[in-house]
């Protein structure tokens, strides 16, 4: 083998072997739903700020460790999963003044940049869906922990997010201006690497 051939056979290699090592960097992480809320609050004519949350998002993360402007995020919520405490409130929500749950089900929040911010932080831009209506929204994000949780043996990553929706962006435009049109969002989530199962 000539020193030529023996050069470009050794970095196909190195090529082959980056491009393996990158792709094998980047886990697929499942939200806990035990273990992950939707919060949210909004101004009610000045004189509070009611609070609420979401119990059922489900989603993926892909994390990449190496680089993490390269990890993506995939989530959807359910919208009649809204939970205030109160009964009435919870049916006054779902309706078609606001969520309007039985007509569209489901919110979705689906990555499209990650712009790492510093050691453990980042911004996401992605697109929210709600309501029928795709519109840019960006999360400001911690990673919080990446380990083996001690319940589940499985491997973790834990996330806080926080966001601002303006929900008339939505044509959720009931009660403006008394109640607020941006509404504070913040995500508590638990996400796992599953084990793989034989096929």
């Amino acid at each position: 083998m000539t020193n030529k051939l023996l050069l470009s056979v050794t970095l196909a290699a190195i090529s082959f072997g980056g491009i393996s090592q990158a792709q094998a960097a980047a886990e697929t992480y499942t939200f806990d739903p035990f273990h992950t809320n939707l919060y949210w609050k909004a101004n009610h004519f000045g004189f509070s700020n009611p609070s609420g949350k979401f119990a059922t998002v489900t989603g993926t993360v892909k994390l990449d460790e190496e680089n993490p402007a390269a990890s993506s995020v995939d989530v959807t919520v359910n919208t009649g999963s809204v939970v205030t405490g109160i009964d009435l409130f919870n049916e006054h929500l779902v309706a078609d003044k606001f969520f309007n749950s039985e007509k569209f089900p489901t919110a979705t929040f689906v990555s499209k940049k990650v712009d790492v911010t510093g050691k453990d932080t980042a911004k996401v831009e992605g697109d929210l869906t709600l309501l029928g209506i795709t519109k840019p929204v960006t999360l400001d994000v911690t990673l919080n922990k990446i380990g083996e949780s001690p319940i589940s043996k499985l491997k973790t990553a834990g996330f806080s997010a926080t966001g601002v929706v303006k929900r008339s962006d939505f044509g959720m435009s009931y009660a403006l201006p008394g109640v607020s049109d941006e509404v504070q969002i913040a995500i508590e989530a638990e996400a796992n690497v599953q084990p793989q199962t034989n096929q």
